[in-house]
């Protein structure tokens, strides 16, 4: 029987107390000493309580920093998809319109840096080791901090000695209990609310979005992206009690989108919004795919947003900013000759809106899909999206330690298609199944989890920067 995951961080953390306190002086010592740390985002099973997410520990750790979170002004984003592409584009259109700019997302795909960056370039090895030192000298045997939370105080460190005048950040699950959730925002951004992490956050919507609404502070405006019945009535009553005001994009937010294909760019979508203080209108949104003009809109509000809290945003230059936005690992091209596309679509709702996001905008006359994912992941919706656009598809591993059995997920789609499927117990293995059967006009997508396109990237693009 597998060990709770609060035993463990109890175990590792009394095995901590006995040592000195780590000696962080280079890169490679402050990933080892990061890796040390308990790490949910690894493992399979995790309850979703204080003793394991704990804002307590949190806020210790950073008052021996001397509170950095309290000297930087700040935006909150939380939701279920598009976290990472919304506080993207508002970051590019808020460092075009003259501020320094951070940025904290997870996960990364390559190198835990891509998780912190300013003004778009990610933190350099020696910051990253600098800060990490002053984040690990103030570690306690009490106080013993895990992966994220450790990692969270080091981008807040960064950005104030990097004296950023706003830092967008990302919850990494949920949000009441996120460690990041000791941060007081200017506005506050929630994307769309799907399932996902059912075994921490709930089973049914409400439940999803309650967890999530608990990013919410009086006074502070909420934007939210368009969200279903169940949890539209979920968000408005947790903004009411919390003493802030809401707003939904496509509700109290009117914008609208149409899909063209014309040069310069090919299949696109452009995006009009328009409200009393800012007026949007026929704007290329700089990713592929319908979710992408939503989570546009999301940003574009969050933007005029900040307007009423005193932000100086010359229009113009934002939209110029806009157009400068790229993201690796959502509908990436990484390799012509085969062609190969990742995305990093880790549950049923993202899954469905990549399949329509290729067939709207890529062409191809074959697709294979290659797909790994987690074990808490809703297998059944992701596979009844595949269906939709996989011509072939073979399942492998996702190199992470939460993988899902390929053989498992095969047998599922085979179950549930009545389609066969090929089984892969490595990506190596899938890529040559996949190379061999596709030609010139054929397309190679990979999908299912960060971990997975972490591997093809690292397979395909050795170079990080």
């Amino acid at each position: 029987m597998a060990r709770s995951a609060t035993t463990k961080l109890k175990r590792k953390t009394a095995k901590n107390r006995s040592s000195a306190k780590p000696a962080v002086r280079t890169y490679k010592a402050a990933v080892a000493w990061l890796d040390s740390l308990i790490d949910y985002e690894r493992m399979a099973r995790v309850a979703y309580k204080q003793d394991n997410f704990n804002l307590a520990r949190m806020r210790r750790l950073l008052s021996g920093l001397g509170n950095p979170h309290r000297d930087m002004r700040t935006i909150h984003i939380a939701g279920t998809k598009g976290k990472g592409s919304t506080a993207t584009m508002l970051a590019h259109m808020l460092h075009h319109s003259g501020y320094k700019v951070g940025l904290y997302t997870s996960p990364h795909l390559l190198t835990v840096r891509e998780r912190i960056s300013i003004n778009g370039k990610i933190i350099s090895e020696p910051r990253f080791s600098r800060a990490a030192r002053r984040v690990a000298g103030c570690v306690s045997p009490s106080n013993e901090p895990t992966y994220f939370e450790a990692l969270t105080a080091i981008a807040f460190t960064h950005f104030v000695e990097e004296k950023v005048q706003i830092g967008i950040i990302e919850t990494g699950l949920g949000g009441r209990l996120d460690s990041t959730n000791v941060i007081s925002p200017e506005v506050c951004g929630m994307t769309s609310i799907s399932y996902d992490h059912t075994g921490q956050l709930g089973s049914s919507l409400s439940d999803i979005a309650a967890e999530k609404a608990g990013i919410f502070k009086a006074g502070v405006p909420v934007i939210s992206a368009p969200q279903v019945p169940e949890v539209k009535k979920v968000l408005r009553e947790a903004a009411a009690k919390s003493r802030t005001n809401i707003r939904l994009t496509g509700e109290d937010i009117p914008f609208s989108v149409r899909f063209e294909s014309a040069r310069p760019f090919g299949p696109h979508t452009r995006l009009s919004l328009t409200t009393p203080t800012s007026r949007f209108e026929h704007l290329h949104v700089p990713l592929l795919g319908h979710h992408q003009a939503i989570n546009c809109s999301l940003a574009l509000s969050m933007l005029d947003a900040l307007k009423g809290r005193g932000f100086k945003i010359d229009d113009q230059k934002a939209v110029a900013g806009l157009s400068t936005v790229t993201l690796p690992g959502r509908m990436e091209i990484i390799r012509d000759e085969p062609r190969i596309l990742v995305d990093t679509a880790h549950n049923a709702a993202s899954v469905e809106a990549l399949m329509r996001a290729i067939g709207q905008n890529i062409p191809y006359d074959s697709m294979v899909v290659i797909f790994g994912c987690q074990k808490d992941k809703d297998v059944t919706g992701m596979l009844r999206h595949i269906r939709l656009g996989a011509d072939k598809a073979i399942f492998t591993s996702t190199g992470s330690p939460r993988s899902m059995d390929p053989a498992e997920l095969a047998a599922a789609y085979t179950e549930q298609t009545g389609k066969m499927a090929q089984v892969a117990a490595k990506l190596d293995d899938a890529m040559q199944i996949a190379t061999s059967a596709v030609t010139k006009e054929d397309l190679i997508c990979v999908t299912g989890s960060f971990y997975l396109v972490g591997l093809v990237k690292r397979k395909y693009q050795a170079d990080v920067e």
